[in-house]
């Protein structure tokens, strides 16, 4: 079985939100809920998210930065933004969705995503994760 189905298989049976697989290994696992399981997977796996493949629920520009910063070279989304696509197709990540739409929404569902936001606001890999971990306090969720 490929990586991107296993992780796709893994996410539907166990009701998961990410898993990221490796060489036929599930390297990560979560089922939190907004940005906070990718920065955990990238805080804690870090070098070994290179050449791995992610299914996810839903993918906002800001997740897609960082799986391009992290080297994914697959994603399955249920769910992604006009600007996720945009990152993805640039940075050669093959990926597969059921629906996108203009921009990930708000929790309130009145704007766009924080996350989002900040994804034009940051230029770097460094200045975006600590946008994420500034937003991540502020929530307190880190």
């Amino acid at each position: 079985m490929k990586d991107i189905d296993l992780a796709k298989a893994t996410l539907n049976d166990k009701n998961l939100s990410l898993v990221i697989v490796k060489d036929g290994q599930i390297i990560y696992e979560s089922d939190g809920r907004g940005i906070y399981p990718l920065y955990m997977a990238v805080k804690k796996c870090g070098d070994d998210m290179k050449d791995a493949s992610a299914a996810d629920k839903v993918i906002g520009r800001g997740a897609a930065r960082l799986y391009k910063f992290s080297g994914i070279k697959s994603i399955f989304a249920y769910l992604i933004s006009e600007g996720t696509k945009e990152v993805l197709i640039e940075s050669n990540i093959a990926f597969g969705t059921e629906k996108t739409v203009p921009f990930i929404k708000n929790r309130e569902g009145t704007g766009m995503c924080p996350v989002e936001t900040l994804s034009y606001e940051s230029e770097t890999f460094d200045d975006l994760m600590k946008r994420i971990e500034a937003f991540l306090k502020q929530i307190k969720l880190v």
